[in-house]
């Protein structure tokens, strides 16, 4: 509390008494050099936001994805690849210098190196110039990052025979088939197969079995006796079960073949 000409009470000591308003600066006397970061300059990059995300909902919802087929892990030849925007990654690990020997040089090291740049550009270079030219720290590393993205991604891409690998890697489409889950053959499925080849015959650790061409006597065979990388004496039923398994299949694959 102070005397003189009326008296101004003070709650918190660590507040001045005089202490104004937070009013924005006013930036009109340097028009399109400067503006205030709220809400202007920050509105500015929601809106560049929102029109790039609205485009790439567009782009997917008009050329989506394609699918390969149903993973194989007994196919040996088969070689995946990452999505387009880690391809210039897998393509930098093809070289010597990053790969082989060195791979720990060409997975954490040397992309470690380069996103820590681009986090450290701005405490680097920090001018109050907005041209390019102007601040050749910030430009150069940026420049650089997104050249050597494009062209190891180009790199990536043109080794690659896309249209044999489509054609190999060509999504087997299961046939619609309508499954009694109700039956005594069905009811044996559950109990020894289920596990290996899904709930609706569609395939899992084993391969599906929707679409063979086998007779009831070969699929009790090879139920029994086993085939491929199926071992001998998975099947544990009597030979009621075992017929009745069998016919369930053949009929689902019936269906299929309507």
């Amino acid at each position: 509390m102070h005397k003189g000409k009326g008296m101004k009470f003070v709650g918190d000591s660590r507040i001045k008494a005089d202490r104004q308003p937070n009013i924005p600066k006013d930036y009109s006397e340097y028009p399109g050099r400067t503006e205030a970061f709220w809400p202007n300059f920050l509105l500015k990059e929601w809106l560049v936001g929102a029109v790039f995300l609205v485009g790439f909902l567009v782009m997917t919802l008009a050329e989506p994805a394609p699918l390969e087929k149903m993973a194989d892990p007994t196919d040996t030849t088969y070689i995946p690849l990452p999505d387009w925007y880690f391809l210039f990654l897998y393509q930098f690990l093809k070289y010597e210098f990053a790969g082989g020997n060195y791979v720990l040089i060409g997975a954490i090291v040397a992309p470690g190196l380069a996103f820590g740049a681009l986090l450290l550009a701005p405490f680097l270079d920090k001018g109050s110039q907005r041209r390019p030219v102007k601040r050749p720290i910030t430009t150069g590393i940026m420049l650089l990052a997104i050249t050597s993205v494009i062209w190891l991604t180009y790199e990536s891409v043109a080794e690659v025979d896309w249209e044999t690998r489509t054609e190999q890697n060509k999504p087997v489409l299961q046939p619609e088939v309508e499954i009694d889950k109700e039956s005594d053959g069905y009811a044996v499925f559950n109990k020894s197969c289920v596990s290996c080849h899904g709930d609706n015959l569609q395939g899992g650790v084993g391969p599906t079995l929707i679409g063979v061409d086998y007779s009831v006597e070969e699929i009790k065979k090879i139920a029994v006796e086993g085939t491929g990388d199926m071992p001998s004496g998975q099947f544990k039923g009597s030979d009621e079960e075992l017929q009745q398994l069998a016919e369930f299949i053949v009929s689902v694959n019936e269906q299929a073949d309507e």
